[in-house]
């Protein structure tokens, strides 16, 4: 394996409650930072391979309002195909280019959060890694079964194939 294969995979653990996920994308941090804080990149690699996301409610600021649609258009992917995953998000804090906190929520199309189901208290963090930009996400939940629950769904899995996609589009933009 390349030591770029090696050094772009995928890290994750629990701590309690928590969820942590790390990952170096071979692009500088200001872009990165830039490609999770703008809708127009945001609809071009957020969500799972074979997937797309349309932002319906866009607010980047403390307090704002990011409402969004996944809809999966596989037809490989089987009974996938089809499926809509709506989500609901509020920023909390903002520091360019270094740190996002939001709540994540699933909803539905009209922006009410998904009763029996987890809502994350996620802060992301981008860390200047010479040239590179090392992005720790760390998902808090309400209960270690709630974890349990995301971790099941395969969270880990459909970012691990969000952030593959992630990785294509920072080098188209390179």
């Amino acid at each position: 394996m390349s030591e770029s294969k090696v050094t772009n995979s995928l890290k994750t653990h629990t701590e309690g409650r928590n969820l942590i996920i790390e990952r170096v994308f071979d692009a500088p941090r200001d872009l990165v930072f830039k490609a999770f804080s703008q809708k127009e990149h945001l609809e071009n690699w957020w969500g799972p391979k074979g997937w797309k996301t349309t932002v319906h409610q866009f607010e980047f600021k403390p307090g704002g309002v990011w409402h969004y649609c996944m809809r999966c258009v596989d037809k490989n992917q089987g009974d996938f195909y089809g499926m809509e995953s709506w989500g609901l998000s509020e920023y909390k804090e903002i520091v360019e280019p270094e740190q996002i906190v939001y709540t994540d929520a699933f909803s539905d199309a009209e922006g009410n959060k998904a009763d029996g189901m987890p809502e994350t208290l996620i802060t992301m963090t981008f860390l200047d890694h010479g040239g590179r930009t090392k992005v720790i996400s760390r998902s808090e939940f309400a209960t270690e079964e709630a974890l349990k629950q995301v971790k099941d769904m395969g969270v880990v899995e459909g970012v691990t194939s969000q952030y593959e996609r992630f990785d294509e589009y920072l080098q188209q933009l390179q």
